[in-house]
């Protein structure tokens, strides 16, 4: 009789954990949520943060520098497929999201961390690799900007935060 119930403890417990991590995959398959704004970091079950120099993802912009106003077009290339990610200018000085995406590939959507559309992730948990993105400046002038980008390889690992090069805000004094 003991062994039976060990058996049945041991399926519920089982089940338990699949059904768990069912809800974490379905709640995170569809983009990040709002609570990565901030630090980029996934939220998922038992997610493994691996070095943000990951030697296979790169973040490119075609130009060193953009006035305010200016379209910017944003490559992200990669050598390994992965599931999500998440996409943001940062300005230098202060670390803080600035701008608005305009342009996004299939799979992916805008997300409001601080203004309409200054962030974007995935919307589906497709695998992806080459994604090309344009990022509109502010009207004002902000100063230099990064872009930073957090990939989810799979739903255990995770790289947060690769960085763009600095792309100069032109015209200041």
């Amino acid at each position: 009789m003991e062994g039976g119930r060990r058996a049945h403890s041991a399926i519920a417990g089982w089940a338990c954990t699949t059904l768990c991590l069912v809800s974490y995959v379905a709640a995170f398959s569809q983009g990040a949520s709002l609570s990565a704004c901030s630090d980029m970091m996934p939220r998922h079950l038992r997610v493994q943060l691996h070095s943000s120099n990951s030697n296979y993802v790169t973040v490119h912009t075609n130009t060193s520098f953009y006035f305010p106003g200016d379209k910017v077009p944003v490559t992200v290339r990669s050598t390994r497929d992965y599931m999500g990610f998440m996409l943001q200018a940062r300005k230098v000085s202060n670390n803080e999201i600035a701008g608005t995406f305009i342009f996004l590939p299939p799979s992916s959507k805008l997300l409001t961390c601080f203004e309409d559309g200054d962030t974007v992730t995935h919307s589906d948990k497709s695998l992806k690799r080459n994604l090309s993105f344009v990022w509109k400046a502010p009207d004002q002038p902000i100063g230099d900007i990064k872009f930073f980008i957090s990939i989810v390889q799979s739903y255990f690992v995770y790289w947060a935060k690769i960085e763009s090069a600095v792309v100069a805000q032109g015209g200041q004094n």
